[in-house]
């Protein structure tokens, strides 16, 4: 779980006709900002997402660097999600050097992807997300009083963590991965021993769905654009086309021509548009876009939970993460079923001038990396975009929603939705650490 300070008092007072609460640092968000809404005579007149977390300045750290580096470096980025990061900077890599790891080398990656989301969904779904709904301040909490539940929850993402071991060396910041493959392939008895602990999971991943989705949400359907890889042959994780719920169907090296970052006063994180609109990744963005290529276990799931093809509540997003968790439990049964060892762990990535674009589906949403080096495989430039750069505005869209449907509702009862409103996207500000200080003014 994330860690960091434990939450402040919080605070609420009236000073010059003006109403605040503040809370200095909420755990169960990765990141530091606070949340700034302001209310006049029953209007709303402000919102404000301000991320105040300093600069971690990776793309600065990867410039001199040689071209094997960013895969381990990228990493360490965040300890939830570094197979995401990794990923990303091999595809790219790869590219720039005019490389494709397929077959296999291929599946085993996707493999590891598939612990990655196992791990990261179930910790966001049980230990971060639920005990909003339930109204528990803490999975701690949740678990005093629903002990079997949480540990199911513990279950799966100790399953997802074993993917990463084997496949990756360790459950945090893998040592395994390299540029054309792995420094070392899993024996096929490592791989079998993961079959049984993964069917297990898979049923626990089913009874997440129908748990969250016995939910009370909220009634938000915001027309919100997706944006997420696609593929036509599997649900994306390392690989695909960019496109959007606008009609957008493009190489992934044509993002910086649609996605535009710039920076806000409030905020230490760029805020993305698309093509000058804001937008959404993650999993409703994915589930949108590519239901078709989900597993018929996952679409029945989806059905069962009361789904449709499309879901817009962000307070759903929970349904939809367990829906793909899944999904990868059956994907990587489906890996290790056909496993047949490659002959070689990687194949040579000799370096060459050129630039690689690369994007992947990490747990929270779309990841795009782009690297540009030398004949002698130096690093000359990098650029990281992470999802919740992406989302930033939207989930300040989605607050102010909230907040506009919710504006008679006791003080604390806002509070508490307006963090759950920015919970519902599971950010990951730095990519990591605690969020959230809110102030609500009225006047």
């Amino acid at each position: 779980m994330p860690s960091g300070p434990a939450p402040e008092a919080r605070g609420a007072g009236r000073e010059n006709g003006t109403r605040r609460i503040d809370v200095e640092a909420m755990a169960r968000v990765e990141g530091e900002g606070a949340l700034h809404v302001r209310i006049v005579d029953d209007t709303l007149e402000h919102v404000m997402l301000r991320i105040y977390e300093p600069p971690r300045l990776f793309e600065g750290f990867l410039r001199g660097r040689y071209y094997t580096e960013p895969p381990d470096i990228t990493a360490r980025i965040c300890g939830i999600c570094p197979v995401a990061y990794q990923m990303s900077a091999c595809h790219a890599l790869e590219a720039a050097c005019g490389v494709t790891v397929d077959g296999q080398l291929r599946e085993l990656r996707r493999l590891l992807y598939c612990g990655e989301w196992i791990e990261s969904h179930a910790l966001h779904v049980y230990m971060l997300h639920a005990p909003d709904f339930l109204g528990y301040p803490s999975g701690v909490h949740l678990a005093a009083d629903h002990r079997a539940i949480v540990e199911r929850g513990l279950r799966l993402k100790k399953v997802g963590n074993d993917v990463m071991i084997v496949l990756g060396g360790r459950e945090i910041h893998p040592i395994n991965v390299k540029l054309g493959g792995f420094y070392r392939l899993p024996r096929e008895a490592e791989l079998r021993a993961l079959r049984e602990p993964l069917l297990r999971a898979r049923d626990d991943a089913v009874a997440t769905v129908e748990w969250v989705a016995g939910f009370d949400f909220p009634d938000l359907e915001p027309e919100r654009v997706f944006l997420s890889l696609s593929h036509p042959d599997e649900y994306p994780l390392n690989e695909g086309r960019l496109a959007s719920s606008r009609g957008l169907d493009v190489s992934v090296s044509a993002f910086e021509q649609h996605v535009r970052e710039e920076h806000v006063e409030h905020s230490t994180a760029l805020h993305a548009a698309l093509d000058g609109e804001p937008y959404m990744v993650g999993p409703l963005a994915r589930y949108a876009l590519n239901y078709q290529q989900l597993s018929p276990l996952a679409q029945e799931t989806a059905r069962a939970a009361g789904l449709g093809e499309v879901v817009r509540n962000p307070f759903k997003s929970i349904v939809v993460r367990a829906i793909e968790t899944v999904y990868a439990c059956d994907e990587a049964l489906r890996i290790i079923d056909g496993y047949e060892p490659p002959e070689f762990a990687s194949v040579e990535v000799p370096p060459r001038a050129g630039r690689g674009h690369a994007c992947t589906e990490a747990p929270r949403g779309t990841l795009y990396h782009r690297y540009t080096i030398n004949d002698e495989g130096i690093v000359l430039d990098a650029r990281i975009v992470p999802p919740t750069a992406q989302t930033q505005a939207v989930i300040e869209q989605d607050v102010r929603d909230v907040v506009e449907a919710h504006m008679n509702v006791p003080h604390e009862q806002l509070q508490q939705l307006c963090e759950q409103t920015v919970r519902n996207h599971d950010p990951c500000i730095s990519c990591a650490t605690h969020f959230l200080r809110l102030e609500v003014e009225r006047r």
